[in-house]
């Protein structure tokens, strides 16, 4: 399999050695703005070829990637300490765009990193023109990761046995799916010594948790990494595994023109097949919430160069 990576950055490079530790590439490209990053990147990691599966690594003009199986952005600056996600919009808003403009004919499946990713997402979309199933965000993978690991740790289980999901912005108004939330097939409100109390500082946790990462060591990456090699792994097998993704929504819980994270079926169509959860009330409103704030920041792009 074929893929791109614009953008080699600390994220860049933690997507690309987690394609290749994982064996999802057969051929990986890398591009940067900056040539010569790019360059000795794709050397460093052609040198491991030895602890990988075979795998070819090179650092390639944009236009290289046009008939690649996928392209990741993560072109684009990082957050700052206690910067929200939404307030890199504008700095990284004419860099996806312009990337994505330039992949209008390929043939694959974009997968948006950069930040704030669900209003990149949208912006990859209408750049590219390609269906809205085939630009796809990580969305709130990496805060599902995030909850699953502090629940399981609460629990003193493994995280894969904690199934709940984060829902909406991968940000500040992002929604916790307690309601539908289990362990080990047992709903967690129903598990042994669970307090349905601490759920706000669980919620809180895993929302600041990027905010404490950059605040000690600059920037997130390597969950990063993990969650868009899982991501293109299960695009490029077909896996059809239900993932909590960003993409622009077409009527799901009522929400429509806007890209955030909803459960979709993930394969090599993309996420075609958004899957509606129940959700409380309270979940409900929280999501509409969400879906209002991104729709919001979208807004203010207008006139932006």
């Amino acid at each position: 399999m074929k893929i791109g990576i614009v953008g080699t950055g600390w994220v860049g490079a933690s997507v690309a050695i987690s394609l290749l530790h994982g064996g999802v590439a057969t051929s990986l490209l890398l591009h940067d703005a900056n040539e010569r990053l790019a360059e000795g990147e794709a050397l460093d990691l052609a040198h491991g070829a030895s602890f990988y599966p075979a795998a070819h690594v090179s650092s390639v003009p944009l236009e290289a990637m046009a008939d690649a199986d996928a392209v990741v952005i993560s072109a684009g600056r990082g957050g700052k300490p206690n910067e929200s996600r939404l307030d890199l919009l504008r700095d990284n808003a004419a860099i996806v765009r312009g990337v994505a403009s330039r992949l209008s004919t390929m043939r694959g499946v974009i997968v948006v990193v950069t930040n704030p990713v669900d209003v990149m997402t949208r912006i990859a979309l209408e750049a590219s023109g390609l269906p809205a199933s085939r630009v796809i965000g990580t969305g709130t993978m990496l805060d599902t990761a995030r909850l699953r690991h502090v629940v399981a740790d609460r629990l003193h289980v493994d995280p894969r046995t904690v199934h709940a999901q984060v829902l909406g912005e991968h940000g500040d108004s992002e929604v916790v799916a307690w309601s539908g939330a289990t362990a080990g097939g047992l709903s967690l409100r129903a598990w042994p010594g669970w307090r349905r109390d601490q759920e706000p500082a669980i919620a809180e946790q895993v929302r600041r948790a990027a905010y404490e990462i950059i605040a000690r060591k600059g920037a997130t990456n390597h969950a990063i990494g993990l969650v868009t090699a899982n991501l293109l792994r299960s695009v490029l097998r077909d896996e059809r595994r239900v993932l909590t993704v960003s993409r622009l929504q077409e009527g799901a819980l009522g929400v429509r023109h806007v890209a955030l994270s909803l459960p979709a079926i993930v394969g090599r169509d993309g996420a075609a097949t958004v899957v509606e959860p129940a959700l409380s009330d309270d979940e409900r409103a929280a999501f509409e919430h969400s879906a209002l704030v991104l729709t919001t920041a979208f807004a203010s792009l207008a006139g932006a160069p």
